[in-house]
């Protein structure tokens, strides 16, 4: 490729700096870039409440007060003490947080088929998100995954990485944020729910 023939490069297409974010222009230019960054937003905002419910299951699985729980038996904790934080309830919210987290990344996920891609950095980014759905198959080393990787590989190598597509720190916290407002809605509606059903006051039609 001669010099001057550089219009396919990721330099050209989205600047030098690989660790700045994706810029809203360049996203502008390119659709599936725009895709990705979002993606990658809800992707990291899953890891983050998925570290936060780690961290609370630590904390209640060696608390001695709170008696036979499991990550998929909370309903046996009477302990008034494990309703405060780092509790059974705090968990509950931080595992729906995550679980909507996850799905809001797996929807951009599906949206990539219909998202065509205007640069080599957008077909990077399309690549990247499809590569970034190993973690959530069976065996990532099955066919086609690991020659999709290699692809992707081969095309950084010639055009190089995309930026980091990780979001501001504020960004962050509102992303977290507004999961965790919806799992608090979520879990609240499931308590009142469970408490009809005990008082025996629910219509059953």
């Amino acid at each position: 490729m001669a010099d001057s023939d550089n219009t396919t490069t990721l330099p050209f297409v989205i600047g030098r700096q690989r660790h700045e974010p994706v810029s809203p222009a360049l996203q502008a230019i390119d659709s599936a870039l725009r895709l990705w960054s979002e993606w990658q937003g809800a992707r990291y905002a899953s890891l983050v409440l998925c570290r936060v419910q780690q961290r609370l299951e630590s904390q209640i699985m060696v608390d001695p007060r709170i008696q036979g729980l499991t990550a998929d038996s909370l309903t046996r904790v009477h302990d008034k003490t494990a309703r405060t934080l780092g509790g059974r309830r705090e968990y509950a919210v931080a595992r729906e947080a995550e679980v909507f987290a996850m799905t809001e990344a797996l929807k951009f996920q599906d949206l990539v088929p219909e998202v065509a891609a205007t640069s080599l950095a957008g077909i990077i980014a399309k690549l990247e998100m499809i590569v970034g759905a190993d973690r959530d198959i069976g065996d990532p080393t099955d066919f086609p995954w690991p020659h999709i990787s290699s692809v992707l590989r081969d095309l950084k190598s010639i055009a190089g990485s995309l930026p980091d597509g990780r979001r501001s720190r504020e960004r962050t916290r509102s992303d977290v944020a507004k999961h965790w407002e919806s799992a608090v809605k979520l879990v609240a509606a499931l308590e009142e729910e469970g408490a009809a059903e005990h008082r025996g006051d629910v219509t059953v039609f």
